[in-house]
């Protein structure tokens, strides 16, 4: 699919690649962007173009998250579902981890120099946060989301939004039984432990690594033996390994596999943070959302799996959000995603650092030499030499004048600037 744009840059109904290509060759459009692919054509307005309802869809995850545009075709009574035609799917990769680790040697490096006596910024004990408040590494994977919502609404004639609503409660996973006063302190989300452990356990079994079978949940520790339902102690298996099992400890059950059991054993204290990281941020996503002003639809993991199973649909972010929501059937499941991932823009320090925190090289003070800067989208045309050819990849760029090119073979080093042509500018995303 491509996104088709009016003569003034208003958003029209998105066309085939033919169609694109037709319109390109006969000089009645001309490209727009690239990533994602859009053209602008020359003789058409918005008011002479017919519009049809279109639905952007969120599934909002820890690491990922996708985004799919549908076309609704609209159903003859109320009680049947709509059915949905795919026409753009995406999947946008976060770096909110990154940025943690980022925060946190920045700290480390901080509580460094007031140790060793020296030039260090006191520390600021006394701010006070602001009303929905969130740490960074949470508070981008919101405004990255939005940062592509609000791209393809210029690109789309956007008519609907859709967001799903995974509710992980972490408090009652890790304790079952808490109830009272004791749970009303903590927070009161609901959850959705089968989804959870979906998304741990990689949906395959754990003891034969069957995928694609019904999956059943599993106690590690057997409730014979006195083990709990805490989500630290489930596991999931398949129906011939769960009989199998039966109330046999992890360990003579896998005596023959004793590298399995440890990995199990290590698996089950893997930490919470990505079902936290999505109960904390599924709120203020929802609410920037409805900030546009378009109407905004919810629907929950469950529902999203529901639908998926039942039209037969492999498991990926992008089709999960087509998924969502109300869904009768859908059509154009088979395109291919856009694989976006955020890189960021660099940073502003010139001053490179050691494991320790001491300099070990200082970066130049200028971000652009001859014109382009490290990760633009450049082609590479080397008329002679061994490098003789044509590429295409993200340039980065070097005072001497000769950069390097990251391709899909491999890095072409040292090549001159002068055989550069600038294809799009680097906006802090790498597109695959």
């Amino acid at each position: 699919m491509v996104f088709v744009l009016d003569k003034k840059g208003r958003p029209l109904m998105p066309c085939t690649g033919k169609r694109a290509r037709s319109l390109l060759d006969r000089g009645r459009a001309v490209v727009h962007r690239l990533f994602p692919f859009a053209i602008r054509l020359k003789d058409r307005f918005l008011e002479d173009s017919s519009i049809q309802s279109l639905r952007l869809a969120l599934d909002p995850g820890s690491v990922a998250t996708g985004l799919a545009i549908s076309r609704i075709e609209k159903c003859t009574t109320r009680e049947e579902a709509p059915v949905m035609h795919i026409r753009f799917l995406m999947e946008l990769t976060h770096r909110g981890l990154q940025i943690r680790e980022f925060m946190a040697r920045r700290a480390m490096f901080r509580h460094g120099r007031r140790s060793r006596n020296i030039r260090y910024r006191p520390p600021r004990w006394n701010r006070a946060r602001k009303k929905g408040w969130l740490p960074p590494s949470l508070k981008h994977r919101v405004e990255t989301s939005m940062t592509w919502v609000n791209r393809l609404m210029k690109l789309a004639p956007i008519t609907d939004l859709a967001q799903e609503l995974v509710r992980f409660d972490t408090q009652r996973m890790q304790n079952p039984e808490i109830e009272g006063v004791e749970y009303q302190q903590g927070t009161l989300f609901g959850y959705e432990v089968g989804e959870y452990l979906l998304a741990k356990w990689g949906r395959k079994c754990a003891y034969c690594d069957k995928e694609d079978v019904p999956l059943e949940k599993e106690h590690i520790v057997p409730r014979a033996k006195g083990g709990s339902n805490r989500v630290s102690n489930l596991t999931l298996a398949c129906r011939p390994c769960n009989l199998r099992k039966g109330a046999q400890p992890l360990c003579e059950f896998l005596k023959k596999d004793p590298e399995r059991a440890k990995r199990i054993q290590a698996q089950t204290k893997s930490s919470l943070r990505d079902a936290a990281a999505v109960s904390v941020t599924r709120n203020s996503l929802l609410r920037a959302l409805q900030a546009t002003g378009l109407p905004v639809e919810t629907g929950s993991g469950a529902l999203t799996k529901y639908n998926r199973v039942r039209l037969n649909l492999p498991k990926t972010h992008a089709l999960d959000a087509a998924c969502l929501g109300r869904v009768g059937v859908v059509h154009g499941a088979g395109i291919r995603a856009l694989k976006v991932k955020c890189q960021g823009r660099g940073s502003r320090s010139r001053t490179r650092l050691d494991t320790f925190g001491f300099p070990r090289g200082y970066a130049m003070r200028t971000k652009m030499v001859h014109g382009f800067r490290t990760g633009d989208m450049v082609r590479v045309v080397i008329p002679s030499g061994k490098k003789t050819g044509t590429y295409v990849g993200r340039v980065a760029i070097r005072a001497t004048g000769k950069f390097n090119v990251q391709t899909r073979e491999g890095t072409l080093q040292g090549v001159w600037h002068k055989h550069f042509k600038i294809l799009s500018r680097g906006d802090g995303y790498s597109y695959s």
